[in-house]
């Protein structure tokens, strides 16, 4: 089973988290902002939809659409991680999302 809880808005967190036989074994917590104009969530959720499968954290290390970009950088892999993502208009940076996350026991 997969969960994805989160709250807010333009300031948010949330949590993922995966389910195996009824037993928790997977979780990502993650924390975030808009931090300027023109954000748009259409572009964040495109970029999101683009996760690597070798690291299925939030989004690829790097895509571009039109005017958009989102970088994200991730330290560690799907049993200990951690990261940062951020998504620039035109050049400046507009929304950042920090997140972390591994392994249940």
């Amino acid at each position: 089973m997969y969960l994805d809880t989160y709250l807010g808005g333009g300031k948010f967190a949330g949590e993922e988290a995966l389910w195996k036989d009824g037993k928790p074994f997977w979780s990502m917590n993650y924390v975030g902002r808009v931090t300027g104009d023109n954000f748009s969530g259409d572009f964040l959720k495109e970029a999101l939809l683009r996760v690597p499968e070798d690291k299925p954290f939030r989004g690829p290390e790097n895509y571009k659409n039109g005017d958009y970009e989102f970088n994200c950088k991730v330290t560690g892999e799907f049993e200990w991680f951690q990261g940062y993502e951020t998504i620039s208009y035109k050049g400046e940076q507009i929304y950042e999302c920090y997140f972390h996350g591994g392994m249940i026991e």
